[in-house]
């Protein structure tokens, strides 16, 4: 489900409405400014690997907390950069921009 807000569409977790999940989801979202940090670091320093690392944990995540398209972004940015045939990062920019904005317009 997604929330209108202002210029940015605000990505809300499937289990927005799920008491169990509230507090997780809430942590989860929480970490996101930190993990954009780290891929964003790791781009600009042509980290490949840690940048592989970040978005394949990111893939496995974001499902369990009800974040489908978080999946499928991070997902297509690991791919991307599996595919890479050198450590030149400046092919995957547009992939990680992607992911960069579904990490900052998730809510709880």
């Amino acid at each position: 489900m997604n929330d209108n807000t202002g210029d940015s569409i605000r990505i809300m977790s499937e289990f927005a409405d799920d008491p169990d999940m509230s507090e997780l989801v809430r942590e989860y979202v929480g970490m996101m400014p930190r993990r954009v940090d780290q891929m964003m670091d790791a781009f600009e320093r042509n980290e490949r690997d840690h940048l592989i690392r970040l978005a394949h944990q990111l893939k496995g995540s974001g499902g369990g907390y009800g974040f489908p398209i978080l999946t499928d972004a991070a997902g297509k940015l690991e791919e991307c950069l599996l595919e890479l045939p050198s450590n030149d990062l400046g092919e995957v920019e547009t992939q990680l921009q992607t992911l960069v904005d579904v990490c900052s317009n998730m809510a709880a």
